[in-house]
């Protein structure tokens, strides 16, 4: 963990940030939902749009997390387990709530790109900018918002992904807390 969740997650929404996005990546690796009393207090104290990953497998999952203050929900390994997800929360929730991410990598033994679940590595991004090429190719065929994540290390980084990916946002946390720390 970068810093305390709810000191940064305040933190992030003083300093402007168009919205919250808060993956509690080990919650899948454990088989359980998310701790949605954080989702709460999270909720409580940031006045912009929140979206929440963690553990999410069922409607009944997503709709107590959404209850407790999130405005959008994220999936990735159960929706890799069960791709009719995306479709019951999205006709449930609406296309605006639900949020599918894709954790992917170049294999250079296979020349592809993989994608892969349950993770649950906190220490994921390289710090070396977004996978641009990865991105492009994703851009040509996605007509739906794409939002880059992981891999930010500088300003320039975010420069690079909207220049050379055309996607409709940038997530990062590290680049900015570790920032922060360096003024204290």
């Amino acid at each position: 963990m970068v810093g305390d969740v709810l000191t940064l997650a305040k933190a992030y929404s003083e300093a402007g940030a168009d919205e919250l996005v808060f993956y509690e990546i080990s919650a899948s690796v454990e088989k359980r939902l998310l701790d949605v009393n954080l989702v709460e207090n999270i909720a409580r104290h940031i006045d912009i749009p929140f979206c929440v990953a963690g553990g999410i497998k069922s409607v009944a999952d997503a709709a107590r997390v959404l209850e407790r203050g999130a405005d959008k929900i994220s999936i990735n390994s159960p929706s890799i387990a069960r791709p009719e997800l995306i479709k019951e929360l999205h006709d449930e929730f609406g296309k605006q709530c639900v949020v599918v991410g894709i954790d992917s990598f170049f294999d250079e033994t296979t020349c592809e790109y993989l994608v892969y679940q349950l993770t649950g590595d906190p220490n994921a991004s390289s710090r070396n900018g977004y996978d641009n090429e990865q991105l492009s190719k994703i851009r040509q065929l996605c007509d739906t918002s794409l939002i880059a994540s992981g891999g930010a290390g500088s300003m320039q980084d975010f420069v690079d992904v909207f220049q050379q990916s055309q996607v409709d946002g940038a997530l990062a946390a590290s680049v900015f807390s570790q920032k922060r720390d360096k003024h204290r």
